[in-house]
This record gives structure tokens, sequence and C-alpha cells, in this order.
């Protein structure tokens, strides 16, 4: 299957397959990984991942939108009446400077794949969408909150995109350095900015 798949629900032997990719990532990373790895967390079942999916960047892009579902769903779960909190949830999930090993490993190996972007159109595509996905959520919860006076007046737009590239360049440096108090340095300016710049004096 080479179309977008974010277009369709995922069957259940199709989340199976993600969760198995998942796992073969974890073990190998980007550079090893292989159909045939991730059919050994299948029971050894290639034929049924052949079924909906062409080649291993094919199953990443999946697992990057089933990611970005499973990451939404968990912050609507967990979503704050306050927008304040809301957004400061969001960044605690996304900037930990200490995480646990599975999820390190994780954005190491999104970071890596990430890096095909540059000479893969349609990596950088599916990247720009879960950029996008991203932003338009912090967009949704700043411009809630300016309705709902807990936020000034800001440029909601210009500001998410602030947030977005602070968050960004925060994995980055914990995945790709030793910096960790720099991750956590980062992760407290954008909650000191949200308590002294967003929100308003009288809330």
């Amino acid at each position: 299957m080479t179309s977008d798949q974010s277009e369709h629900t995922l069957s259940d032997t199709e989340e199976n397959i993600m969760e198995a990719t998942h796992t073969a990532l974890l073990k190998h990373g980007y550079a090893d990984l292989s159909i045939a790895r991730i059919g050994d967390e299948l029971d050894g079942s290639k034929s049924s991942i052949y079924h909906y999916y062409e080649s291993k960047d094919d199953l990443l892009i999946t697992l990057l939108e089933f990611t970005v579902n499973k990451f939404e769903s968990a912050l609507d779960a967990e979503r704050s009446q306050n927008p304040a909190e809301t957004l400061k949830q969001l960044i605690a999930k996304l900037l930990v400077p200490d995480p646990p090993e599975d999820d390190y490993q994780f954005q190491t190996v999104l970071v890596g794949f990430r890096s095909q972007a540059v000479t893969n159109s349609r990596i950088r595509a599916q990247f720009t969408r879960v950029d996008e996905r991203l932003a338009d959520t912090i967009r949704e919860i700043l411009e809630r909150g300016i309705a709902e006076n807990v936020f000034e007046a800001v440029n909601a737009s210009e500001v998410t995109e602030y947030i977005l590239a602070t968050i960004n360049g925060g994995i980055y440096t914990r995945v790709t350095t030793d910096r960790v108090d720099a991750v956590t340095a980062t992760h407290s300016m954008l909650v000191s900015y949200i308590d002294s710049e967003l929100i308003q004096d009288a809330v």
C-alpha cells in the first residue's frame, strides 16, 4: 500500500503490525529494520505485512500516523478544563529530560527516520503532516485560552510555531547529545513563558 495511510482507520491486523514494527524498531533501529524482523514479532509471518505494505518506509510512515493518533488520544483523555494546564501537559509529554528507555529509543529512531526527509519527498510530506497536526493541537489550545480569557490576545499562529520549534529543538537535543540539562531548561522556560507571557494577570 503506497497511498496516504492516514485516510482510513487501521484494522486489527494493521494495528498488530504497527505494534510489531514499534517493537522491532526498538530492538534493531531504523538502519537494521527489515520486513523479516518485523515478521519475527508477528510469529514469523511476513505475508500479512506485504498484504498491506510494500516496504519498511511504508510501514514507518503509517507508524508515524499511528503514534500521533495515540498521543492525541492520550492528551484528550487527560485534557484539563484549563487551557494553560492542557498546554503544559502537552509540553511535559514531549519534553522529558530522562524518558523511559523505550520512549527514548523510539524518539531516537524517529529522529533518524526524519533525517531521511531531506531527500525522500514521501517521508518529508508525512513529517510535514505530523508537525501540522501537532501545530493544530497547540493552536486550538491557545485559541481556546484566548476565547476563555485565560490567555492574552496573542497571535495564536505565531506562538504555536514558537512552541513547536522549541519542542522539536529540545527533542533533537535530547536524542543527539548528552545535554540533559538543556532539555530540562527548555521545558522550564516554556512553562515560564506560559505563566509570565500567556496567562492573563487576573487569571
